[in-house]
């Protein structure tokens, strides 16, 4: 069983609004990044937020007829890693104009290599949050040990302090994703501590467990190494400050592993999904290189395209029942 996401549901039309000013190499890889995931997905469309001239250099580097498939929105504002969250409300920064692109339906998604605070708070400023989501979580797939089988990791980055309300809502969430991306119901859920014995971690962790214990298919406490292995859990709840921590100790533990092999880089995704706001939103790592926002990219049509895939059976499935209606 393949747990995570498993290529393009189809290559039908999607635009998407990418951030040419997130990330810490900037410009440069977002622009390599966008070629080479027009080159690959025909069905691909961008609107490129930011400076006009960096824009123009991505549309030069098409053929005639890929220019068609690329829109400028124009800004020069930028959130930068180091500023406060709360400058990505400004509506003249390239995160936030992104953003708004997708609460407008000028775009189906947007993806950003940019701060992730900044990204959720530009998200949620422009879309709002999903009824009953407080802080929406960063969610990240991680390859496991077991062959096809991937792990979702939240929160990644979203909120950096949580409740056990707040751990409560991301369970829901990544129960409701998971199942949604895999075709599968009832994924196996644990809760990130030090140690699988009942009771370990510190005081949210232990309330949150004790919260935990009636949910369905949750197996209790796991500890960092679980997320790998795939043996316990197929979806791990946590903060955003450990699992963005793990989750970055993970990625530089992959790079270490496979210094010096020829294409490993790409084997690991280094991309979330924010759940818990009613749009695609997707974050690629602060230091992605080309192939990481290109892949950023495919994840994002990926999502969009399995949305519309859903919506498309909603309505077949309404006609029908509206037919037999009829019949009566």
């Amino acid at each position: 069983m393949h747990n995570g996401p498993a290529g393009d549901v189809s290559t039908g039309p999607v635009k998407i609004a990418v951030d040419l000013l997130g990330g810490d190499d900037a410009p440069a890889v977002v622009v390599g990044g966008a070629l080479r995931a027009l080159a690959v997905d025909p069905g691909l469309r961008l609107i490129l937020v930011g400076p006009s001239d960096v824009a123009d250099a991505v549309i030069r580097a098409l053929s005639p007829a890929d220019r068609e498939r690329v829109e400028i929105h124009a800004v020069s504002g930028v959130v930068a890693m180091a500023d406060p969250p709360a400058r990505a409300a400004s509506g003249e920064t390239s995160i936030r104009a992104a953003a708004h692109a997708v609460a407008t339906g000028a775009a189906d998604a947007m993806v950003s290599a940019g701060s992730s605070g900044a990204t959720v708070t530009a998200a949620v400023l422009a879309l709002g949050r999903s009824p009953g989501v407080r802080k929406p979580p960063l969610a990240a797939w991680l390859p496991t040990l077991r062959p096809g089988q991937e792990t979702l990791l939240l929160d990644v980055g979203g909120s950096m302090d949580c409740t056990v309300a707040v751990l409560a809502a991301h369970a829901g969430l990544g129960t409701a994703y998971w199942s949604q991306h895999t075709g599968h119901d009832r994924p196996r859920v644990g809760l990130l501590s030090v140690g699988r014995e009942p009771g370990k971690g510190d005081r949210v962790r232990r309330a949150a467990e004790q919260a935990f214990a009636a949910t369905d298919g949750f197996v209790g406490l796991v500890e960092g190494d679980d997320v790998l292995t795939g043996d316990r859990a197929d979806v791990v709840v946590t903060d955003g400050f450990t699992g963005n921590v793990l989750l970055k100790g993970i990625e530089g533990a992959y790079r270490l592993a496979t210094a010096g092999v020829h294409g490993a880089s790409h084997g690991m995704v280094r991309a979330a999904v924010l759940l818990g706001v009613p749009g695609v939103v997707v974050v690629c790592h602060g230091a992605a290189d080309d192939g990481d926002l290109a892949s950023g990219l495919a994840e994002a049509a990926r999502l969009v395209r399995a949305e519309q895939e859903v919506g498309t059976q909603r309505e077949v499935r309404a006609g029908q029942d509206g037919e037999r209606e009829g019949h009566r």
